[in-house]
């Protein structure tokens, strides 16, 4: 019993720990900080007629198209799917992780395999959002964390935005997917070279959505996903 404690007591003692020194202060600070940032997206996000229950629903339904047309190559229906800085080249994110691109990903992955079979077990494990945003398209702007090329152009996502100017506001959301995937992998002559499609394997993701505010009939896409 003695021994089982003594992780739990040191677990405490470094959460005490960060309210005596300075650096603990700091990331305490920056903690509220992001999520009061957080608070008050969702807050212009609920003005739209934003609904927990039918963004989650949304964001299934868009997790299961996208990765299924990564499983069948499908470059086409991707670009509907995903925003442009994704399909294209894609972009830093805040944690300064490089985020691989879509098409790029579909061609390493058909020079491996010829084909693959993916299944998402439904219901979903788990779905929480780890945090909420608002975001301006600039260009040009040196205070920026997320970029990508469009169109040929280079543009910039500004994280922080002017509360009385939300003429060209985005609203990013983060969440976490916690589900079972059955996986298999083929080669030209159609014989199993990875995974098991009889076997449950438990998959999670971080995927982040966008969605403007200032047009009529936007819908959600995905704009980034975090390595893990």
């Amino acid at each position: 019993m003695l021994s089982s404690s003594k992780p739990s007591f040191r677990a405490d003692s470094r959460s005490l720990l960060r309210w005596f020194t300075r650096n603990g202060w700091k990331r305490t600070k920056e903690d509220v900080i992001l999520e009061l940032k957080s608070a008050y997206a969702i807050a212009k996000l609920r003005k739209t007629g934003y609904s927990k229950q039918k963004f989650y629903k949304e964001a299934i339904d868009l997790y299961k198209e996208i990765n299924t047309q990564m499983a069948n190559g499908d470059k086409g229906l991707l670009r509907k799917s995903v925003t442009e800085n994704m399909y294209s080249v894609g972009f830093t994110s805040l944690i300064l992780v490089v985020i691989d691109a879509l098409k790029n990903e579909i061609k390493h992955r058909e020079t491996v395999w010829s084909h693959v079979y993916w299944e998402l077990m439904m219901p979903i494990v788990k779905l929480r959002t780890l945090r909420a945003r608002l975001a301006i398209e600039e260009s040009f702007d040196i205070y920026v964390y997320l970029f990508g090329f469009g169109d040929g152009a280079l543009n910039f996502l500004k994280i922080g935005v002017d509360r009385n100017d939300l003429s060209k506001v985005f609203v990013q959301l983060t969440l976490e997917f916690l589900s079972k995937q059955k996986f298999e992998a083929y080669d030209s002559s159609g014989a199993v070279v990875a995974g098991d499609k009889n076997k449950e394997v438990l998959v999670r993701d971080i995927w982040v959505f966008e969605k403007s505010l200032f047009h009529q009939g936007a819908y959600w896409r995905l704009c980034g996903r975090i390595k893990l």
